[in-house]
């Protein structure tokens, strides 16, 4: 029998923000926390505490001066004009902030500690995980390391050598890819918006043989993901036999979210989630992308319930309402968030035709599954 699905968690996000000004000035693993409690889903039993990651344990995908780079900026507080070009440290999208190492490297260390308990199969849910666009000697896209690939790693070490790595962030995952090109071992598979940065990721780029991409319009509806899910997600993974996936589960591509401009609901995310768990004996799933406080909370609260197979309610309880009901955003919908954020987990379903750009592009991909 194996052991039930394990949480990893820290309270290192919970005042710690990229500065008040950026996307990600909104607390989300630890309303995930705090909810999950609130729920009666967490307790001392399923729940472990996020190591920060050494140096050198980073280094086995970043380069060395870079991780070093890293430290000293958050000693400093700053960084010189030639460690922001080098870099990329500094920047609007990465700036420096007090636990610019620490944080990071506690959602890495989280990742790697995932695939260490995974090793001999369960389920690892770590939500502050999915730094996906991180390279290995430069921060992107807010990524200032990639958790992923530090995972993929730390389960190839282990001797696996099927692995499917899954991203339906909105974005496409060029950090993930960039570490994986041309591998035997390592498929990836991506659904992301079309002509959205970081712009890779077209639907014929197969990454020397590695990946599936499947860029999607804008508007992107429930009926039209579970199409993707049914014809290339699920097929793709089954046919590499995998050991082990690897799932991205970036909240961006819900309706609501600033930063992308699909219309999915949760229950697309947690669809995926329900579909791919018993596919392979481990499996690692990671946070992502998400930039509305609500829907972020309210999807990875029922991405561990899916996997811990625990019917969500129609109501959440006082305690959990309450804690929705506290969170403040300083964007226009964020000052008078409709009832069903606060007192619900599940969206309505957001049912639509599926166009006939996509069959086309999944009748394309599918020649190659």
């Amino acid at each position: 029998m194996l052991q039930p699905p394990l949480f990893i968690g820290s309270e290192i996000y919970r005042n710690s923000t990229y500065g008040s000004k950026h996307p990600l000035a909104i607390p989300r693993v630890s309303t995930v926390i705090d909810l999950c409690r609130a729920q009666g889903w967490l307790s001392s039993a399923n729940y472990r505490v996020s190591p920060c990651a050494k140096p050198s344990a980073l280094t086995e995908f970043h380069t060395p001066d870079y991780i070093a780079a890293l430290q000293q900026a958050e000693r400093d507080q700053a960084v010189s004009d030639e460690t922001r070009q080098k870099y990329a440290l500094g920047t609007l999208s990465n700036p420096v902030f007090p636990e610019m190492y620490r944080r990071p490297a506690t959602a890495a260390g989280g990742s790697m500690l995932g695939a260490e308990l995974i090793r001999d199969g369960g389920i690892v849910f770590n939500p502050a995980g999915g730094t996906h666009h991180g390279l290995a000697n430069r921060a992107n896209g807010f990524c200032y390391l990639n958790d992923p690939v530090l995972a993929i790693l730390t389960l190839l070490n282990a001797g696996l050598d099927r692995i499917v790595y899954v991203d339906i962030d909105a974005h496409h995952c060029d950090g993930v890819e960039a570490a994986f090109r041309g591998s035997t071992k390592v498929r990836m598979i991506s659904v992301h918006e079309g002509a959205r940065w970081p712009f890779s990721g077209t639907l014929d780029d197969d990454a020397g043989g590695a990946a599936f991409n499947l860029p999607v319009a804008r508007n992107l509806n429930d009926d039209e993901f579970l199409a993707i899910l049914d014809q290339l997600i699920l097929p793709a993974s089954a046919s590499f036999d995998p050991q082990a996936i690897v799932l991205q589960c970036g909240a961006d591509a819900v309706a609501e979210d600033p930063l992308s401009r699909l219309t999915l609901s949760n229950n697309s995310h947690w669809r995926a989630v329900a579909s791919l768990r018993d596919m392979a004996p481990r499996l690692l799933v990671l946070g992502g992308g998400g930039y509305n406080p609500w829907s972020v909370a309210r999807l990875w609260s029922g991405v561990w319930a899916t996997l811990n197979g625990i019917d969500i309610p129609d109501l959440l309880n006082n305690t959990a309402r309450s804690l929705l009901g506290d969170l403040t955003w300083n964007r226009a919908a964020g000052k008078q968030p409709p009832r069903h954020w606060i007192e619900t987990l599940r969206d309505v379903p957001n049912h639509g035709e599926i166009r006939p750009e996509l069959r086309a592009d999944l009748q394309h991909i599918a020649e190659r599954i």
